[in-house]
């Protein structure tokens, strides 16, 4: 079983046993987190996906050790203006094993069921209705057309009968 999560403003997809490096989260050692923000938890072709988040989905991890990572090197440098600046940072984790996974999706109601096969069907017939008038309004515009053409028509006859 595996399951998709969010924390620190990343997502992370983890099974029951991973030992994954996280964003700080503000507890001790060896303390036990529940990450509530699941996204979607899977197992074979079993899958549930939440919108955004499943109700029910829990992660439950333990946090092995709180460190900082590999400095990354930043170097501003402007040619010709004797302007240099080096600077760093290191941005701090959590590492964190992943202890059990829990997932209860509700189930759908019959009779909200219902009302969804209800409300398709009034959206199929709403289409129906605007094809049909789509297609009527299209007539109307190609014999406004033809009567325009047979205007211009009729004045050019007429324009050509005074020039003479």
């Amino acid at each position: 079983m595996y399951a998709v999560f969010a924390t620190g403003g990343k997502q992370y997809r983890a099974a029951t046993g991973d030992v994954l490096k996280i964003e700080k989260l503000n507890a001790e050692k060896g303390a036990t987190v529940e990450l509530d923000q699941v996204l979607m938890v899977g197992e074979g072709e079993d899958v549930k996906v939440g919108s955004p988040y499943l109700e029910g989905g829990k992660v439950t991890a333990t946090i092995v050790e709180h460190g900082r990572g590999e400095k990354i090197r930043i170097l501003k440098f402007k040619r010709r203006k004797h302007h240099m600046k080096r600077m760093g940072h290191r941005q701090d984790y959590t590492r964190i094993e992943v202890t059990g996974i829990s997932a209860s999706a509700p189930k759908k109601k019959a009779a909200e069921a219902k009302s969804a096969d209800a409300k398709v069907t009034k959206a199929r017939v709403s289409k129906a209705k605007v094809s049909k008038a789509k297609v009527t309004k299209a007539k109307v515009t190609k014999a406004k057309v033809s009567k325009a053409k047979v205007s211009r028509a009729k004045v050019s006859k007429a324009a050509a009968k005074s020039k003479d």
